[in-house]
């Protein structure tokens, strides 16, 4: 991008994984379009700032894009996260307009959807990113704020976690910008729920298919899988499928798929959802000139399941120094993911396996590694010696009793016309 270029306009919606390393290739190949590195960027926090521990996510959230990315990111709202003391309203929406009208890549993620459309419909963030994506920049929301962007918007925690009816609210319509109009349905095919569906944003397809019967007829639902994130271009009028799942339009229980890898027209995605027509031939991303190609990183439990194959693969094959780096591997996965917001389950069961292998390793340290037939060996070499000497001087007696100790110790002796042999029936 030069000096006088038009700032490119992008929209995009991520599914999930917004902090991890699975969403890096995505978040920097917006960047990279954005101009000059450090791009001036900014966290709207409002879906988690009702949380006790919101300015730990919001440092978890800048050290994932000083590590990650190499972007800087401040609080719209110029709150410092490791300073959370209260400040003036009015100041602070003074800042935040300054701050998103001079950044060129705001960003939001997991929270309350509901908290966060009560905060905002009133406010003067819906008019600040529509004026980012008229005019230039980017705007990237994931999980609880990209189900705010849509014509409606599902309140998932009082459904789910609640109980409430299934039902719509008002969303903040922003999606209309791209031309779009339609729901938008993070996690769509979560799975965490085991036994029970949660697929959907953790509705299930009895509820969306209820919440389907009770949209209007022009809208459809926009599906977007965890890891997952689908980019507009306001510009070049297309969408962009990055990550390592699926986009879905639905519309009245019938599905269109996209993958992961795909450039389609925003008019081809809409034909998708209202079957108007044939869908014209696809075209991958790999064609295009970023780095959207290379193989997205594994998902932590994939690591972690990998980790426990080969970390107990080299245990039983007494390899010292591949368990090490199967140690270390795991330690550098956990710290990749530690920015993760909503994946505290996940680093738990990853930190659980990682103290399992640590422990587990020390626990053998105590004996060492080493084949024990290695370190036995002289000491055998000579007890077998001194039978022998035994047996030509006729003390049998002794020859045996060497024989029955050797044998007590797990240490079997095999007679032969060419000498006498030796193997371990039991662990040393």
């Amino acid at each position: 991008m030069t000096i006088g270029e038009p700032i490119p306009r992008i929209l995009t919606l991520m599914g999930s994984g917004e902090t991890s390393p699975t969403m890096v290739k995505v978040h920097r190949s917006i960047l990279d379009r954005l101009g000059a590195r450090p791009v001036p960027a900014v966290l709207l926090d409002t879906p988690f700032g009702f949380q006790e521990n919101a300015h730990e996510l919001a440092i978890r959230v800048q050290n994932y894009f000083d590590e990650s990315l190499q972007t800087p990111i401040v609080n719209a709202s110029g709150i410092d996260p490791n300073n959370p003391e209260n400040h003036d309203d009015r100041f602070l929406a003074e800042q935040l307009t300054t701050n998103v009208q001079r950044a060129r890549y705001v960003f939001s993620g997991p929270g309350s959807p509901t908290y966060a459309l009560n905060r905002w419909r009133e406010s003067v963030v819906p008019q600040l990113l529509v004026e980012k994506m008229r005019f230039g920049g980017a705007v990237t929301f994931a999980s609880a704020a990209a189900l705010t962007l849509g014509a409606l918007t599902l309140p998932v925690y009082e459904i789910y976690k609640v109980g409430e009816d299934p039902h719509w609210l008002k969303g903040l319509d922003l999606l209309a910008e791209a031309g779009v109009h339609a729901a938008i349905i993070p996690h769509y095919n979560n799975t965490e729920g085991g036994t029970h569906d949660t697929r959907f944003c953790y509705l299930g397809e009895r509820r969306l298919s209820e919440l389907e019967r009770k949209m209007p007829s022009e809208l459809f639902v926009l599906g977007i899988d965890e890891h997952t994130s689908c980019s507009f271009d306001l510009d070049a009028q297309t969408a962009t499928i990055g990550g390592i799942g699926t986009v879905t339009v639905r519309k009245s229980g019938a599905s269109t798929t996209f993958e992961s890898g795909e450039v389609i027209e925003i008019a081809q995605l809409i034909a998708g959802a209202h079957g108007s027509g044939s869908i014209a031939p696809r075209k991958s991303i790999t064609e295009q000139p970023n780095d959207f190609d290379q193989p997205a990183p594994a998902l932590l439990l994939d690591l972690v399941h990998t980790a426990e194959r080969d970390f107990h693969e080299a245990i039983s094959t007494n390899n010292a120094p591949e368990a090490t780096v199967t140690i270390l591997g795991l330690e550098q996965s956990f710290h990749d993911w530690s920015t993760d917001s909503p994946g505290q389950d996940e680093l738990g069961r990853a930190r659980s396996s990682l103290r399992s292998m640590i422990k587990e390793f020390g626990e053998i340290a105590v004996q060492g590694l080493e084949d024990p037939a290695i370190r036995l060996a002289p000491f055998i070499t000579l007890l077998i010696s001194l039978r022998a000497d035994a047996r030509s001087n006729g003390r049998y007696q002794a020859a045996d009793e060497i024989r029955d100790q050797l044998s007590a110790m797990g240490i079997e002796l095999h007679d032969a016309p060419e000498g006498t042999s030796w193997v371990l029936t039991a662990p040393h």
